[in-house]
């Protein structure tokens, strides 16, 4: 029952935080969607060259770029030092999602690495001791699950430390290059930096939730396997 209660737990306060903080993945997808805003950023430069831009005004050029057409997600790699840009070309939001990425290039280099290595030691951990409880029925549940929730806690804590940092500093550098680079005039720039707001203001409450929701389910997935344990 012990653990029955955690995975009852678990899912009342996901539940909860979803109510509290009015998470609404469908809003956040809807304001990233603008086809007058999209079709004014074809007169806007290539990714890459934005990319070089922000990376020049960050005063961190040596970092790889490179693009694929067969992502839409765009990531920082700290192990490589490399920008991955997917395809994005023709979305309103590339401004901002680009010096997003550049942004992480320059976070301090120890969250970065420890955000890498940690994160992939919690679920390689989380696999490992699902499958060892799923043949073994191991006796020491109770410490490796509060090892988990701690493992969790340190991992969603670094992890949204650097997104939100990003996420908040990207507008700004977003909106210092829309008004730089004088493609769009001041309406326009209005425009686009008010749909950035809107869609900051639902994404990162999104962002944090969805960090949270992976964070857990290794949680709830060792849970359930000792619950069946113990029927």
């Amino acid at each position: 029952m012990y653990y029955l209660f955690v995975i009852i737990l678990i899912i009342i306060t996901t539940y909860l935080l979803k109510i509290i903080f009015s998470i609404s993945f469908k809003q956040a997808k809807e304001i990233g969607k603008n086809k007058e805003l999209d079709e004014k950023m074809k007169k806007y430069p290539q990714n890459r060259i934005i990319c070089e831009y922000f990376l020049r005004k960050l005063k961190n050029n040596e970092v790889k770029i490179e693009e694929s057409k067969e992502s839409k997600s765009c990531m920082y790699i700290v192990v490589s030092n490399k920008i991955e840009l997917g395809d994005i070309e023709n979305t309103y939001t590339k401004i901002q999602t680009i010096a997003h990425e550049c942004i992480h290039s320059i976070q301090d280099k120890k969250l970065l690495y420890f955000n890498f290595f940690f994160s992939n030691l919690y679920f390689i951990f989380s696999f490992i001791i699902i499958i060892l409880q799923l043949i073994f029925n191991l006796h020491i549940k109770n410490f490796l699950l509060i090892t988990l929730f701690i493992m969790a806690f340190i991992y969603y804590i670094i992890r949204t430390y650097l997104e939100n940092d990003a996420m908040i500093k990207a507008r700004f550098l977003a909106k210092e290059y829309l008004e730089e680079v004088k493609i769009s005039d001041e309406n326009e720039i209005k425009k686009i930096i008010e749909n950035y707001d809107e869609l900051n203001k639902v994404g990162i409450k999104c962002v944090n939730y969805s960090l949270y929701l992976t964070t857990i389910i290794p949680i709830i997935l060792f849970c359930i396997v000792c619950f069946i344990y113990n029927l």
